[in-house]
């Protein structure tokens, strides 16, 4: 299979409010925009993408209809610091506080409103056993 883009879809209850919680806080801009599905684009990186989807949607079978729980979006960005404090500053609830981990992140978590957690990373080196669990070409510097 060949993709020409990957993007994850958060199947909600209300499609509006969720696209401005990713709007309001992430940059994001709709480019689509429907009371029933928005697609968004990274104000900042047309290659980053996220859909909303109205939960129930008839194009969802059955058995896969709800809302997204348990799923994690990773947003990797240059300064991590600026985006704790903006996200602080938003008020938005910070379910991880800033911390520097061993195997070579440092990040926050927070969430949306639907309950999705938002790890905001910045890629750090790695401490210790964690550098060998890395390809020689994807090692954080």
């Amino acid at each position: 299979m060949k993709s020409t883009q990957y993007y994850p879809v958060i199947q909600t209850e209300d499609v509006q409010a969720t696209k401005a919680f990713y709007v309001d806080h992430f940059r994001f801009r709709a480019i689509f925009d429907a009371d029933w599905y928005c697609h968004l684009q990274s104000s900042e990186d047309p290659n980053v993408n996220l859909a909303i989807l109205k939960g129930d949607h008839e194009t969802i079978p059955v058995e896969g209809r709800g809302c997204t729980r348990n799923l994690i979006l990773n947003f990797e960005v240059e300064d991590v610091d600026a985006e704790f404090e903006r996200a602080q500053r938003a008020g938005l609830t910070i379910l991880k506080t800033l911390t520097d981990e061993a195997f070579g992140q440092r990040h926050f978590i927070t969430c949306d409103l639907n309950g999705v957690l938002i790890d905001v990373i910045k890629p750090i080196p790695p401490e210790g056993a964690f550098v060998e669990h890395y390809a020689a070409e994807a090692l954080p510097l």
